[in-house]
C-alpha cells in the first residue's frame, strides 16, 4: 500500500506489467463459415424474376419502337443514297447515288423556298401560341367559377380532327369571289376584301391562325398542371414582401414551371417545322398543291410531292426528310440553350438581389 500511495510500483509487478504489453496477442481464429444452402430453383426464379421485371415492362415500349422507329429511319437513309422510284423492288434496280440526293436538294431553289415558308408558319404560330398558352393557363390557375367548364373548353380544338379544322378556316379565309367570314367581317368595318390564298404574307397567317387554334388548348393545360403544382406558400411570401401580380408571376410561377416550359417549347418546335395538314387542306380547289406558285408550300408538303407525286423520287424525298430532321435538330438544340440560359440568368439575377437585398437588411440593422 506505502508503494502505491508514493506512486512506486513493486519491480515484480512492474515486470508482469511489462510482460503483458510487450507480448503480442494471440490471433483470433475466425470460426469456419457455415455453408450456404443452395438456392432453390423457386428461389432462383423469384431472384431473377425480381431483377428481369422491370425490363419485361419497359421491353414493349422499345420493340415497338424499332419496329415503327428506328428501321424506317434507318431504311430512309438507305434509300436516301439510291435514285429510288416507286417502282423500284430493291436496291438491285436503284441506281446508287451517293450523296447527290443530298445536294441537288440543297441546290434546288424549289426546297429553299418550302423551307423560308415553313420557318415563316413556325414563327408566326409557335411563338403566339405559347403567349396564348402562357396566359390563359395563368387565368385558369386562379379562382373561377366553374373552373372545369373552362379548363375542358380550351381542349375542344385539340379533339376536333384536323380534317374539320381545315375545311372550317378554309372557308373563313375563303377568296372574296367565294365570300368568305373574313372578308365578309372586313367589309362591315369598310376594310376591302383581302386575298388570304393567293398573298404569301396572309396566307401564312391564315394557316398559323389554324394551327394556333388547335395547339393552343393542349399547351394551356401542360402549362396549368406546371402552376398548379408551384407552392401557394411562395406566392404569399412574394405578396408580404411587397411583390405585385406581374413580379410574382415573373419571379415564382415563370422560374418554377421553366422545366414544363422548355418542353412545350421543344414540341411546338418540332411540331411547326414538320407542319402538313393545314397547308395540304388549305385550299383543296387549287390545282396547285400549296397555292399558287408555292406561297405557302411547306418542307413536309415539298417532301411529299417528290416522292408520292407527279416526280415520283423517292431516294429525293427521303433526302430532304434527313435534312429536315438535321434541321429540327439544330432549331431544338438552340430552344433548349436559349430557354436554360434564359432560365439561369434570371435566377442568377434574383439571387443577386436578394443578396443586396439582405446586405441592405444587415446595414440598417
Amino acid at each position: 500500500m506505502r508503494a502505491y500511495a508514493t506512486g512506486r510500483v513493486p519491480a515484480k509487478e512492474a515486470h508482469s506489467m511489462t510482460d503483458s504489453m510487450t507480448r503480442p496477442r494471440a490471433e483470433s481464429v475466425a470460426a469456419p463459415e457455415t455453408p450456404r444452402a443452395p438456392r432453390s430453383p423457386r428461389q432462383r426464379w423469384a431472384r431473377f424474376s425480381f431483377k428481369a421485371t422491370p425490363y419485361v415492362y419497359t421491353s414493349p415500349f422499345f420493340i415497338v419502337f424499332a419496329i415503327v422507329g428506328l428501321f424506317p429511319m434507318g431504311f430512309t437513309l438507305f434509300v436516301s443514297l439510291y435514285d429510288w422510284k416507286m417502282t423500284t423492288q430493291s436496291a438491285a434496280g436503284a441506281t446508287f447515288v451517293g450523296l447527290g440526293n443530298y445536294t441537288s436538294v440543297l441546290q434546288d431553289t424549289l426546297f429553299w423556298q418550302a423551307m423560308g415558308n415553313t420557318v415563316s408558319i413556325f414563327l408566326l404560330s409557335t411563338i403566339p401560341q405559347i403567349i396564348v398558352a402562357t396566359f390563359l393557363a395563368t387565368m385558369l390557375d386562379r379562382n373561377l367559377k366553374a373552373k372545369t367548364f373552362w379548363r375542358m373548353g380550351v381542349l375542344v380544338p385539340y379533339v376536333v380532327a384536323p380534317v374539320s379544322i381545315a375545311i372550317i378556316f378554309s372557308a373563313i379565309f375563303a377568296d372574296p369571289i367565294r365570300g368568305g367570314l373574313a372578308n365578309a367581317i372586313l367589309d362591315l368595318i369598310g376594310v376591302d376584301p383581302l386575298q388570304w390564298k393567293s398573298n404569301q404574307p396572309l396566307s401564312h397567317i391564315s394557316i398559323a391562325t389554324m394551327v394556333n387554334f388547335r395547339w393552343t388548348g393542349y399547351n394551356t393545360l401542360l402549362l396549368l398542371a406546371a402552376m398548379q403544382s408551384v407552392p401557394r406558400e411562395l406566392y404569399e411570401a412574394a405578396a408580404l414582401d411587397g411583390a405585385g401580380a406581374w413580379r410574382r408571376f415573373t419571379s415564382v410561377t415563370l422560374p418554377s414551371i421553366r422545366t414544363t416550359m422548355v418542353f412545350v417549347i421543344i414540341t411546338a418546335t418540332m411540331g411547326g417545322l414538320r407542319i402538313f395538314d393545314e397547308p395540304k387542306m388549305f385550299d383543296a380547289s387549287s390545282t396547285s398543291t400549296g397555292g399558287p406558285g408555292g406561297i405557302f408550300r411547306t418542307v413536309v408538303l415539298y417532301l411529299y410531292e417528290t416522292g408520292f407525286g407527279s416526280q415520283n423520287r423517292l431516294g429525293r424525298a427521303a433526302a430532304i426528310a434527313w435534312v429536315l430532321f438535321f434541321f429540327i435538330l439544330l432549331v431544338t438544340g438552340l430552344n433548349y440553350w436559349l430557354s436554360s440560359r434564359i432560365s439561369d440568368d434570371r435566377v442568377g439575377k434574383l439571387t443577386r438581389k436578394q443578396k443586396r437585398q439582405r446586405r441592405r437588411t444587415e446595414v440598417a440593422r
